[in-house]
């Protein structure tokens, strides 16, 4: 750990201070080890990239340029950045839009428009918040856990504890 006694009291040349570098090293291996952590976290396509075609994958995404075709990501979370450009279905666990998107977003979880984003199209999600300022053109299907397309609960028919209609074709 540094101390400031452990500062010498005259600046030292270049040279000594290379060869003092492996000796330091360990705090710089924690600091990029932090940093390749946090970057497999989240993929991240840039202002310049363009995609067109099926995205999917097992982690979140963050889009700064455009997309178009569909985007797969159940169980993450997909943003579009403020100067993102997304002309797809969104399919994923969270979606948090800043900037630009037309088509349907389904959501798991969550879905949010931030004050500088626009969405037309349907959202279907569990909890959905508009800032103030965000515009959306479209329908909202809010869905409770475990809700199938039809916005009833899955029943199994042959569950016991059901009652059985019973018929006479007599």
């Amino acid at each position: 750990m540094w101390k400031p006694s452990d500062q010498p009291s005259e600046p030292q040349s270049s040279e000594s201070q290379r060869s003092r570098m492996p000796m330091r090293s360990e705090p710089l291996a924690r600091t990029s080890a932090a940093v390749s952590i946090s970057s497999q976290e989240q993929a991240t396509l840039g202002k310049s990239i363009a995609i067109k075609g099926e995205v999917s994958g097992s982690e979140s995404l963050y889009i700064d340029g455009r997309v178009e075709g569909s985007i797969h990501l159940p169980g993450n979370r997909v943003t579009v950045g403020r100067n993102g450009v997304v002309l797809a279905n969104i399919d994923a666990r969270e979606i948090i839009i800043l900037g630009q998107v037309r088509g349907t977003m389904t959501a798991s979880d969550r879905f949010d428009i931030r004050s500088e984003g626009s969405l037309t199209g349907d959202i279907v999600a569990q909890r959905v918040s508009l800032e103030e300022g965000a515009y959306f053109k479209g329908s909202i299907d809010i869905r409770k856990n475990g809700q199938d397309g039809t916005g009833k609960f899955p029943v199994d028919l042959n569950a016991p504890g059901l009652p059985v209609a019973q018929t006479n074709l007599n």
